[in-house]
């Protein structure tokens, strides 16, 4: 029997990226001797801290609302996120010209409840810990006519997520492997799209907080597992089970899953301040604090890592470095 075809192509994740040309920014790559050294590899980190509203979700949320039918796009979109895709989808809505509504837990980080606001949002809250978001979301969308946009388990979104891995693969030639943060898994499955089409030996190597390990269990017993909701630092990996689509291309594509300490996680948003002159959240560090804690085995000559974004504002930085 001929295998499944899979729900996202490379040939989406490059359309993705002509549509993505002039809206969304070409992120920079950066490299350090002392990284170097550390991890005993040559590293390449893609600083997705830069893209418009400082997270790679733009790519996803954007590529997704621009392929809605004019008339469904006047009505407005809705979309549930902790932060970076609920700021995503916000701006995509803006520079799309409609409305957008977010669906965010109470205890979402102010920062990034203050910057959904500010692109024009209107925000409902819920308890990330006795509610269920995905249900609460598709209720809202449908009460209200809107799109919902879904922060990671949307072939559109997955395949504007695999952009970012595209541009780093332009920009560095072939990698052994690349390192990604994985929540819902959206941004690996978009990335694995892309670099296992251009380079199929790449070993593509997810990293969760080890509180958060649903994607690990899962692909460890070959079907979704869902884990007590994860209390880590790492707001934007704090899911309690892998998207449906994002573990079928995962289960297909992904080699491994590294864990990382919230400890390990603060060493890495240290390091990447003070040596790399780059600010990173917590779920934006998880990729290179499991290069620096030795996490991932048997480490090819040249690396890149994905940094997937650095919301977090100066006072809860402060008080996580300097503790």
């Amino acid at each position: 029997m001929a295998a499944a075809a899979s729900p996202v192509t490379f040939d989406d994740v490059r359309e993705a990226a002509a549509r993505l040309e002039g809206i969304a920014h070409r992120t920079p790559v950066v490299t350090s001797r002392t990284l170097d050294a550390l991890v005993g590899a040559e590293v390449f980190v893609k600083c997705e801290n830069f893209q418009r509203i400082g997270a790679f979700k733009f790519r996803g949320a954007y590529n997704a609302a621009a392929l809605l039918a004019p008339e469904q796009l006047a009505k407005g979109i809705a979309a549930y996120s902790s932060g970076n895709h609920a700021q995503a989808t916000a701006l995509a809505a803006r520079e799309l010209g409609t409305s957008a509504v977010i669906l965010m837990p109470e205890d979402a980080p102010r920062s990034k409840a203050r910057a959904t606001a500010g692109y024009g949002a209107e925000i409902v809250t819920y308890d990330r810990y006795t509610q269920d978001r995905t249900a609460l979301g598709e209720a809202l969308a449908k009460d209200r006519g809107l799109a919902l946009i879904p922060p990671y388990d949307h072939p559109h979104v997955i395949a504007g997520q695999g952009t970012a891995a595209l541009e780093l693969l332009a920009d560095t030639g072939e990698l052994g492997a690349l390192v990604v943060p994985v929540g819902g898994g959206g941004l690996i499955a978009g990335s694995a799209t892309a670099a296992k089409a251009l380079h199929p030996g790449i070993r593509m190597i997810g990293v969760e907080p080890e509180a958060g390990d649903d994607t690990k269990r899962s692909l460890e017993s070959g079907e979704r597992v869902t884990v007590p909701v994860p209390r880590t630092i790492a707001d934007g990996q704090a899911l309690p089970t892998p998207g449906e689509i994002t573990f079928g291309i995962n289960q297909r594509l992904v080699d491994d899953i590294a864990l990382v300490s919230d400890e390990e996680i603060v060493h890495a948003m240290r390091f990447a301040f003070e040596r790399l002159k780059i600010v990173l959240e917590p779920s934006g560090a998880t990729g290179l604090a499991a290069l620096l804690a030795g996490r991932v085995r048997d480490l090819p000559a040249r690396i890149g890592v994905i940094a997937s974004g650095g919301n977090i504002d100066a006072e809860r930085f402060t008080e996580i470095i300097g503790g």
